[in-house]
């Protein structure tokens, strides 16, 4: 199983040179990936531009997971930039798109809440053409063309069947946002059969989620930052999440396992906390593990 890092992009009050100390650092401890967050109304960057820095900086796989793909205007537009930074990286981006469920976002940006499942499947079939090459004008396509043929992995995210059914139309995977082992390999079970029994190639790209603090007062800060990024979801739901970060090694260690056991190809990690003290710890813990697994 690949073990990935997310950036602190999300955490309030992070500066850009920790950024980029991160991602230089996580290429070369040798996580899989570098990951990033999406959402407007919060203290966080946006994740298109941080890919596109990290893509300058570190010879690492960039994931942009999870990207909230409606409420970021047309597919085409999307898609040229995500081929802008698959092109910087010399092919090596992997995007991961869900629907959302914070209102506030679509509100600030315009979109139609109530519509984003219809525009997030609109907006994945326009990225697709526009990654093929399709016409769009009378100078022709929209360029640059991904470095990737045919464009960059799609992972979808979500549980229902609508997520199901858009991983086999359009991804190469399906990534879980968290919950834990259990919750991921039922999911897990339900699109490789769905997967197999639409005819695909292969076998899909299964991929997981999941926050942790290892440092000083770990599970205050895992608690003080996942409880206000997630409070749109309210107190107990809220209080759930912070009570599933990783804070300790042995948890840590077990949760590794639940993972790799229910076949998953690939655990991100984010950050509650900027401390580029963060990434040696969790390289310490969980790509040592890996390695001894």
């Amino acid at each position: 199983m690949n073990i990935g890092i997310g950036l602190p992009a999300a955490v309030p009050g992070t500066d850009g040179p920790t950024i980029i100390e991160w991602a230089e650092t996580a290429a070369e401890v040798g996580f899989s990936s570098v990951g990033v967050l999406d959402r407007i109304v919060y203290d966080s960057y946006d994740p298109i531009a941080v890919l596109g820095a990290a893509a300058a900086v570190a010879d690492v796989r960039l994931l942009g997971a999870v990207l909230l793909v409606p409420f970021r205007g047309g597919g085409a537009v999307v898609a040229k930039q995500l081929a802008s930074v698959d092109r910087l990286s010399l092919g090596r981006l992997t995007v991961a798109v869900v629907v959302g469920d914070r209102q506030d976002d679509y509100i600030a940006s315009g979109a139609d809440f109530e519509r984003r499942g219809h525009d997030h499947d609109r907006m994945l079939e326009e990225m697709h053409l526009t990654w093929r090459g399709a016409a769009a004008g009378v100078t022709g396509s929209i360029g640059p063309p991904p470095a990737q043929r045919g464009g960059p992995p799609v992972l979808v995210g979500g549980y229902g069947p609508a997520a199901i059914r858009r991983v086999v139309r359009h991804g190469a995977g399906w990534i879980s946002g968290g919950g834990g082992p259990e919750a991921f390999g039922r999911t897990a079970d339900l699109v490789r059969a769905a997967w197999t029994g639409a005819g695909r190639e292969g076998v899909p790209y299964l991929a997981a989620i999941g926050h942790f603090a290892l440092g000083e007062h770990a599970r205050t800060v895992a608690r003080r930052y996942l409880t206000d990024y997630y409070g749109f979801l309210g107190g107990d739901a809220a209080e759930t999440i912070a009570a599933r970060a990783l804070t300790d090694t042995e948890t840590l260690q077990r949760e590794l396992n639940g993972y790799a056991e229910a076949g998953c190809d690939e655990l991100v990690l984010f950050p509650c906390s900027a401390d580029p003290d963060e990434i040696d710890l969790l390289a310490r813990a969980a790509l040592t593990a890996e390695t001894a697994r």
